[in-house]
């Protein structure tokens, strides 16, 4: 995992989009040379300069695909859904390549030169994306990880280990085998004469996860975990570990000293004022885009159940600030007729047939522009919840008011790497993802969320 401004990014991923965005560079320099040479303009000699409009078809063609999913961490275990999100990527691409040399003439690329961009983007991204699978089904990004520790606070590492492809977990150890530990996978035994040195030779260890609650007395070894980081291995705490390779916070660890110690969870002005503007900008730009949408929503949505064709709900924001937020309506008049508030579900009963189209398709918090404008919500942020269950939530998970120290958002980390949550379990799970984003929020990881919420919108993968 690489850290860029606060947030981590899978390493591997890295390098298949720069790979891409190289193949995809090479195909627009080929393009615009056919284009030249059909023209009859010489093809400039020096070409130290990459043409900018090569420079733009590349970084866009990579923003379309990380849209589409293509950069997730899980996408090789969907092959077939990959085919088809690569196809729409690249259908998308030459749509937009299309409108813009029509509304700028000077950008029009011509039939041949189009295709030859094309045919090379296409080639180039097939042998990239074939080479690096077989990279990844080799182990090659995978780095090779040794827990210290088994006891119950590596449970949640090891279910989530079976299916992470950034790292394999060769082995726990306890860290005194005289002490009971609960059943896990690969617990490596150690023979009175083994160090932990001897254990990291023998398996090829990179790093060493420390999971040990107790590090007070002799049972803690410390002098060892020191000769292994001398011999150049990591040795990292299992918090730290669990946020870089799964971006969150991991609640069983947590303790409000590596908080405090810790990087992250900055406020100031600065930042505070720069995400504002974001903020202004992102909702002024998608309220002219979708402003078409709306009216028909809120036309449609009358027609079938009448008005309101607005829905005011009490919401907790940034501070425990109560506020109003607004959405259209997708559920009957009456779905709270025993005045008792209930967790919303999927295939809620309650749900009009309109409100389940507009809420499949995140159409039904496109009002929640308005509270951005207001100033009570962010365009990135943790969900807000209803005051009834914050009050149920804080009193039964630790750190949950925690959350309400960013703006609240209309898309957010949780969403889209978490499923719909409707019980205080999922609760729990998104306030580990919405942890992370207090942490290390900033405009690249709320760009990053915004590109990965147009994957959510299209196919469907998160939540809301």
């Amino acid at each position: 995992m690489i850290h860029i401004f606060s947030h981590y990014v899978p390493g591997r991923l890295i390098i298949l989009a720069a790979m891409e965005a190289i193949v995809l560079l090479m195909a627009a320099c080929v393009g615009i040379s056919l284009h030249l040479a059909g023209s009859g303009t010489a093809v400039s000699s020096a070409g130290a300069a990459v043409p900018p409009q090569a420079v733009a078809y590349s970084l866009g063609m990579v923003i379309i695909m990380s849209s589409m999913g293509l950069y997730q961490p899980d996408s090789w275990d969907r092959n077939q859904a990959v085919g088809v999100r690569w196809a729409a990527a690249f259908l998308l691409g030459i749509v937009i390549t299309v409108l813009a040399s029509y509304l700028v003439p000077s950008l029009n690329p011509g039939p041949v030169a189009l295709g030859g961009t094309l045919i090379v983007a296409l080639a180039g991204s097939v042998l990239v994306r074939a080479a690096f699978h077989k990279w990844n089904n080799l182990g090659v990004f995978r780095s090779r990880v040794l827990v210290l520790g088994t006891g119950s606070r590596v449970m949640k590492l090891a279910e989530y280990a079976q299916r992470n492809p950034n790292h394999q977990v060769i082995g726990y150890i306890a860290s005194q085998p005289s002490k009971h530990y609960i059943p896990l996978p690969q617990v490596l035994p150690m023979a009175p004469g083994d160090s932990l040195l001897s254990v990291v030779k023998k398996y090829a260890i990179d790093q060493i996860v420390v999971a040990v609650r107790d590090r007070r007395g002799d049972g803690f070894p410390v002098q060892q975990l020191l000769e292994c980081k001398m011999k150049g291995v990591k040795v990292i705490e299992l918090p730290t570990f669990f946020e870089r390779e799964y971006r969150q916070v991991l609640l069983e660890s947590l303790n409000p000293s590596w908080m405090v110690l810790g990087d992250g969870f900055r406020q100031g002005y600065f930042g505070n004022a720069v995400k504002r503007l974001f903020d202004l900008a992102m909702s002024g730009a998608l309220l002219l885009l979708t402003l078409p949408v709306m009216l028909v929503a809120a036309l449609c949505i009358y027609l079938e159940s009448g008005g309101p064709v607005l829905f005011r709900q009490e919401r907790v924001g940034q501070g425990g600030r109560i506020f109003t937020l607004y959405k259209f309506r997708s559920m009957k008049k009456d779905a709270e007729c025993n005045g008792t508030p209930q967790w919303a579900s999927v295939n809620d009963d309650r749900s009009t047939v309109v409100g389940r189209f507009i809420r499949k398709w995140r159409i039904d918090e496109l009002p929640q522009i308005f509270n951005v404008f207001q100033g009570e919500m962010s365009f990135v942020g943790p969900r807000p919840e209803r005051p009834f269950f914050v009050d149920q939530l804080v009193k039964q998970i630790p750190f949950y008011a925690s959350r309400h120290c960013a703006k609240p958002g209309i898309t957010g980390w949780a969403q889209v790497r978490y499923q719909y949550g409707a019980s205080v379990d999922d609760a729990i799970e998104k306030l580990q993802y919405d942890l992370y984003y207090v942490k290390n929020h900033g405009l690249f990881l709320d760009f990053m969320i915004l590109v990965s919420t147009v994957e959510v919108v299209l196919w469907g993968r998160g939540a809301r």
